[in-house]
């Protein structure tokens, strides 16, 4: 079931959609060498308790999972990509860190994602972090009143496709709103012109995310953590947006972060 949203509705998303963009971009700023990745688990879980927010993360316990997840925030390094549980991990030089964080403020759920190079960055690294980026911005643009569903999915496999990188069809965009995840379902390729007719209120969960060298994954031993399935790196972008009779309106957008250096230069 499709539940469209008031515009109040949509404004007391964008409240937690705003706390969602300050926690990611605390983990962001705090993601560095020698820091572990626990450490940025409790530094987000007293984010979340101050702010009396309430974590989607918790105690979730999907089919694909092995048991509740008991953690407030998603953790991902390097092939690693989805669903990445928080563990004994000590950050280096060059890894690639996936944070995701879906939380609810007074009943109104926020979801976002970002990925960052921790110290010295591989141009490939950068370039695919810039394909989920730039996927992302293609896809918020085409969330517009009279577009189609499989309008932003085209738009996100366009930009895949003009990068060389496949694309996973599995995992993808959801619907939320008063849950993390509600219909529909928003696939990282499609047909544009095809699918469910976009209407102001619809918001939605956008979050391309690709594998350098392909679209096949696998899971950990945990029964969470999903990595690429040749070992090759990811990247992830995520954002919450709302479609409005003006257009798209991003309610988790955040500070970008300072160019980040790039081993070749």
């Amino acid at each position: 079931m499709i539940e469209l949203k008031t515009p109040a509705e949509i404004r007391r998303m964008q409240v937690t959609g705003r706390f969602v963009a300050e926690v990611l971009s605390e983990v962001g700023r705090l993601a560095d060498v020698g820091v572990n990745l626990l450490d940025l688990e409790h530094h987000a879980r007293g984010m979340i308790e101050r702010r009396g927010a309430q974590s989607c993360y918790w105690d979730y316990a999907p089919s694909f999972g092995r048991g509740p997840f008991r953690n407030v925030i998603c953790l991902a390094v390097n092939d690693a990509v989805l669903h990445g549980l928080p563990h004994d991990y000590t950050l280096r030089d060059g890894d690639v860190l996936t944070a995701d964080l879906a939380v609810g403020i007074d009943g109104w759920v926020a979801d976002s994602a970002r990925t960052v190079v921790v110290g010295t960055a591989a141009e490939e690294d950068l370039r695919i972090i810039r394909a989920t980026e730039e996927a992302l911005e293609a896809a918020i643009d085409m969330a517009r009143p009279g577009n189609r569903l499989g309008d932003i999915s085209a738009a996100i496999g366009a930009v895949a496709h003009a990068y060389g990188y496949p694309v996973n069809g599995e995992f993808g965009g959801h619907g939320l709103g008063r849950t993390m995840h509600e219909d529909p379902h928003v696939p990282n390729k499609g047909r544009a012109g095809r699918g469910l007719k976009l209407r102001p209120g619809l918001t939605l969960a956008l979050e391309p995310w690709f594998a350098r060298t392909t679209d096949r994954i696998v899971y950990d031993a945990d029964g969470w953590t999903i990595r690429s399935a040749d070992g090759s790196r990811t990247a992830h972008s995520e954002h919450t947006v709302a479609i409005t009779e003006d257009g798209p309106l991003v309610l988790t957008r955040r500070e970008p972060l300072p160019v980040q250096r790039s081993e070749a230069c």
